[in-house]
């Protein structure tokens, strides 16, 4: 049995150890491993748990790098495979003392891009718990956004729990108008839509965390997290159950990047061990919180015993 299984593009980042210095300027980077659907993956794993990745990568450095990170966090490989034409895509990331780094792509045509819906006819969904999807696969192609929904429509034969984070990424999309239609097309059919405040204002035109989770509620999704940043999260189910769960302060935020993708892997975790919604939402407050402390997208994820830590030595009294 696979306890979660995610698609996506894996990235090698180069992040600058400059502070304020911006990418024209920078000249000292650190080369991390990256992708959101990763990133979750990594947090998973990290806490106890099995998983398989579907991607593909460039057999070029980055490629090879990718796949010894992989091993080395024990994420299964089984629909990891390599492109002998298209190279593996990667990114550059600003630091900053303040507010969200500035980041530039490379992966146009990238060797993911290559992936075809057939991946989803040779897995078998009975033995999969979670499958978890972001926007971010789904915006770069037209091949990617169909593997989306194949793998959805599969999953729901299979009565595996869908967990979709619509991740915006304007820039990959032809218009705010497509990228809303998808994104929320894909949203209306997850178990559980984990999108933040200002995703859910920009996907749904309305303003308040209740109103955006009553939108989905309305449109089939069975659960809905809205995110509301340092503050903690808010949540309604389709059983009218509802709640303010309250997030974690930090001292000080070094980088923001990574800490949605945190967030879902707190709430996913806590849903392959059964516990209530809430409790599970604390989790993903809490790794969030974590995330934000250093530069690594998921370089801070914890294990379950410094999770358990975390969020007793930072919970309210």
């Amino acid at each position: 049995m696979v306890d979660l299984l995610t698609v996506g593009e894996p990235l090698v980042v180069f992040a600058s150890t400059e502070d304020n210095q911006n990418l024209v300027k920078a000249a000292n980077f650190q080369k991390h491993l990256a992708g959101a659907e990763l990133n979750v993956a990594v947090g998973i794993s990290k806490l106890g748990f099995s998983t398989e990745y579907i991607s593909r990568v460039g057999n070029d450095p980055f490629g090879i790098f990718i796949k010894e990170r992989l091993i080395q966090a024990k994420i299964g490989t089984t629909y990891l495979s390599t492109s002998q034409r298209a190279w593996t895509g990667f990114e550059l990331k600003e630091k900053v003392t303040q507010g969200d780094p500035d980041t530039f792509y490379f992966r146009k045509n990238s060797a993911v891009t290559e992936l075809t819906r057939k991946i989803a006819t040779i897995i078998n969904f009975e033995n999969v718990r979670v499958l978890h999807l972001t926007g971010i696969f789904a915006a770069l192609s037209e091949q990617t956004l169909a593997i989306s929904e194949a793998l959805i429509k599969q999953a729901k034969k299979d009565n595996t729990t869908v967990v979709f984070d619509p991740n915006l990424r304007p820039a990959l999309w032809p218009s705010t108008a497509k990228m809303v239609a998808v994104l929320n097309r894909l949203a209306f059919q997850a178990d559980i839509v984990l999108p933040g405040i200002n995703e859910g204002r920009i996907l749904t035109g309305l303003d308040t965390p209740e109103q955006i989770a009553d939108f989905y509620l309305q449109h089939g999704s069975k659960n809905a997290v809205i995110k509301v940043g340092a503050r903690g999260s808010y949540f309604k189910t389709d059983q009218a159950k509802t709640g303010f769960v309250p997030g974690f302060k930090v001292k000080r935020v070094i980088d923001t990047v990574g800490a949605g993708d945190g967030f879902a892997t707190g709430v996913i975790s806590g849903l392959l061990d059964e516990i209530p919604l809430p409790e599970a939402i604390t989790r993903g407050n809490a790794i969030g919180a974590l995330a934000t402390q250093t530069t690594g997208d998921n370089d801070n994820y914890p294990d379950r015993l410094a999770l358990k830590k975390f969020i007793a030595e930072n919970s309210k009294k």
